[in-house]
């Protein structure tokens, strides 16, 4: 079985935690971080300037932030795919960060 394999090719700030971002194939996408940023991973992201050192690694094509946070190209490509599935995942990482409290 295979998949199609994306290249984020550029990203552009337009909004607090949104970003557009274009692919290789053509395809843009404007995506609104904001209901995922929890967690130990996605968090820190909630300070806005950390969100905006966003840049493209070179070596995977894909968005990453100087904590170590990143996406598959795949799931920034088919974001609208994801995004609840995301949206599910981060109230998790909230509600553990509630426990650990």
């Amino acid at each position: 079985m295979s998949h199609p394999i994306y290249r984020v090719v550029d990203f552009e700030v337009v909004g607090p935690h949104t970003l557009r971002v274009w692919f290789d194939d053509g395809a843009e996408r404007i995506i609104d971080f904001r209901p995922i940023l929890e967690g130990p991973l996605y968090g820190p992201l909630q300070d806005e300037t950390m969100f905006n050192q966003v840049q493209i690694d070179l070596e995977v094509h894909t968005l990453v932030w100087p904590n170590g946070a990143d996406f598959d190209p795949a799931t920034l490509h088919d974001w609208p795919r994801y995004a609840e599935e995301m949206k599910r995942m981060a109230k998790r990482w909230a509600a553990m960060k509630v426990k650990a409290v």
